[in-house]
């Protein structure tokens, strides 16, 4: 007579099963866990790039910032979300928040995601329009509600419920300029079929990328920002304004769990950047932290991830000549030893290495990414 299966069960057996034959034997093989000495991890903050380019009046980009509070004894997921709320509210930062490129509408809609590691908790908002900060948002999903995603008007409902200003419009001259020049720049009539119509937009945005009115980096956007503190405590945010011009109502990878971010506090963290559909297909972010859960170092689990995002890129309109994917993606990610790691599918954009940033005690500075790809997406 076969035994009741219970669901730990089947979860488990399913996830063996998923991390294949490699993974198990790392598992297999790996020791048990290290017990965590307090005050024995040092500190430290990793981002995407645009971590160290943003500034407050103080002149703290967002990792100084992140850094300066988890030493000083803040909760980690309070420090990197107040890291990111100073590129949320740069007008100058196309990518984020306040400012953000907006949808093929000309309406600003923005995601984010949060979660704290010590307290497995988590919060995430989905395209809401009118608050320049939506991680802070996410923060309220995650302390003030049961759930772990409110999307659309009912998120602005819910910002405003507690307590954020939401506005009308949160274009700034910046954006705005860039969006009628986008608009300028695809079929005025509008009379095209959905397909052609889309790549017209597309066309129009590469255009612009290659006329230097849009930083290639910030066509996709998005800052993903993880720390741990002295006592091994790791949390992530992510946020965005999504896919410059994308279809109104689209949502990428940034505010769901296990694609734009996943941090599991007896493991570590990982976050992406980039091309939001090929990373929600693989959950990518999930994958990292389950390989590094089974044995990988950081650099490792983030290039299997992106080697299962090459494989899974098959339609030739994704594909370039040679036959690799015609995207960006990054990934930043580190354990609970405070190892970390900066990744990207390609060596460059344009002529510039790939890059992150990391904030540790000698100040925050970037780092050039690993890559699984040379060249670019370009090429």
């Amino acid at each position: 007579m076969n035994k009741h299966i219970t669901r730990r069960r089947f979860v488990a057996a399913a996830g063996i099963g998923a991390l294949g034959a490699s993974a198990l034997a790392k598992a297999q093989e790996s020791k048990a866990p290290t017990a965590l000495v307090r005050g024995a991890i040092k500190p430290i903050v990793v981002s995407s790039a645009n971590g160290n380019i943003s500034k407050n009046s103080d002149g703290e980009t967002a990792i100084a910032k992140a850094f300066k509070m988890i030493t000083g004894g803040s909760d980690v997921l309070d420090a990197v979300v107040a890291g990111v709320n100073i590129l949320e509210l740069d007008p100058e930062e196309t990518s984020v928040g306040f400012g953000g490129l907006p949808n093929a509408d000309g309406v600003t809609q923005l995601d984010s995601s949060v979660m704290h590691g010590p307290k497995k908790r988590a919060g995430a908002v989905a395209a809401i329009e009118g608050v320049r900060t939506p991680s802070l948002v996410a923060m309220k999903v995650m302390q003030e509600t049961d759930h772990h995603l409110i999307v659309g008007k009912d998120a602005a409902q819910f910002a405003k419920l507690m307590g954020f200003k939401v506005e009308p419009d949160l274009h700034t001259d910046k954006s705005r300029k860039l969006y009628l020049e986008w608009k300028r720049r695809i079929d005025p009539e509008h009379y095209l079929n959905p397909k052609t119509r889309a790549d017209a937009g597309r066309n129009a945005a590469m255009s612009m990328i290659r006329d230097g009115l849009i930083d290639p980096l910030h066509y996709f956007g998005t800052i993903n920002c993880n720390a741990i503190n002295s006592n091994g405590e790791v949390c992530g945010v992510t946020t965005t304004s999504g896919l410059a011009f994308k279809i109104p109502g689209r949502v990428g990878d940034s505010p769901i769990l296990g694609a734009g971010l996943y941090v599991d506090g007896q493991v570590g963290a990982a976050g992406s950047t980039g091309r939001g559909e090929a990373n929600l297909f693989g959950l990518c972010s999930f994958l990292i932290v389950e390989m590094m859960r089974n044995g990988m170092p950081p650099k490792d689990a983030g290039m299997a991830a992106l080697k299962r995002v090459a494989a899974n890129t098959i339609e030739k309109r994704l594909l370039t000549a040679r036959g690799t994917p015609k995207f960006d993606i990054n990934y930043y990610m580190l354990n609970t030893k405070g190892e970390y790691a900066g990744l990207s599918l390609y060596e460059k954009v344009g002529n510039s290495p790939v890059r992150y940033a990391i904030c540790d005690e000698n100040g925050p500075r970037f780092v050039e990414c690993d890559f699984l790809l040379p060249g670019t997406s370009a090429d």
